[in-house]
């Protein structure tokens, strides 16, 4: 464990065996980071739980910002807990809202109850085990009930190949609400294989898909985050200027013949041939001690 664990609140994670450590954000009071294997993984700002951090949540706000009416609490099911960044950010912005948390590493929720609590007041259960298992799991009333799904799911630095296939996403698809929509957390590099795999299993499970991230990531130029959003049902065409709006920018929306063309040469993803998420590479994370 290096000296800069050492001085923060940190764990051995039984499971993975990887090293979890909150630190203090340096230059947002009230704020810390949750690390695990080297990767940030989540940033909480416990003075203002409606502020997110990352360019990737950030974006994934926005579309949450965009379910119903402002403010109207919604059903949420997030499958990768984290410090609970974004069901924070939801109980936050939509009080009242009823949210289920799936994390395989239930001593990673130890440590973030205990180090970073949340609301004793939000409707929010943590429910401990693998995101897919346990979605095959989830109570029959939420089946057409929930109105955002997150995927987020990250050992270490990469997404295990079982929550990006089509049957993986077929699990998910049923508990979408007329107006549900899924967003997808998706890390890829230069020349965005994985992403655009990931493009092309999305459109074969759901009749809607977008892509949402920073221009240069699109391109393929740089290691970065691509936010894709599902849906069951056509996704208003009111949120792409707003999304844009929203930034962080530069923000671009890929959609339509632009999608197509994004993911024509990819294969949809199986359980027979679905791979991890890439391994950033050592200079994508600067973590000090």
């Amino acid at each position: 464990m290096s000296r800069g664990e050492q001085q923060h609140p940190s764990i051995v994670l039984k499971l993975s065996g990887h090293v979890a450590v909150i630190e203090p954000d340096r230059f947002t009071p009230g704020s810390f980071q949750l690390i695990v294997d080297g990767t940030p993984q989540s940033h909480v700002n416990m003075d203002n739980p409606g502020e997110l951090f990352f360019e990737y949540v950030q974006r994934i706000g926005h579309v949450i910002d965009l379910i119903g009416d402002p403010g109207e609490p919604i059903t949420a099911v997030h499958l990768g807990g984290g410090a609970l960044t974004l069901p924070r950010y939801v109980e936050a912005t939509r009080p009242g809202s009823r949210q289920q948390v799936v994390e395989l590493e239930s001593d990673l929720i130890d440590l973030v109850r205990a180090e970073l609590p949340w609301d004793k007041r939000a409707q929010l259960r943590v429910r401990h085990g693998d995101a897919r298992e346990v979605l095959g799991k989830l109570p029959a009333g939420l089946r057409g009930a929930v109105d955002l799904v997150v995927v987020d799911v990250f050992s270490g630095a990469r997404t295990p190949a079982h929550v990006t296939s089509r049957e993986f996403y077929e699990l998910a698809a049923p508990l979408l609400s007329p107006r549900g929509v899924l967003a997808v957390n998706v890390a890829d590099g230069p020349g965005l294989a994985f992403a655009r795999g990931q493009a092309a299993t999305l459109s074969a499970v759901f009749a809607h898909v977008i892509g949402l991230a920073e221009t240069q990531v699109l391109k393929g130029r740089r290691f970065g985050n691509i936010v894709f959003v599902a849906a069951n049902t056509s996704i208003d065409t009111d949120w792409i200027p707003r999304l844009l709006a929203g930034g962080p920018h530069p923000a671009k929306v890929i959609e339509g013949a632009e999608f197509r063309q994004f993911m024509a040469t990819a294969a949809v993803s199986t359980d027979a041939t679905a791979t991890p998420s890439p391994l950033p590479g050592r200079t994508v994370f600067q973590i000090g001690n």
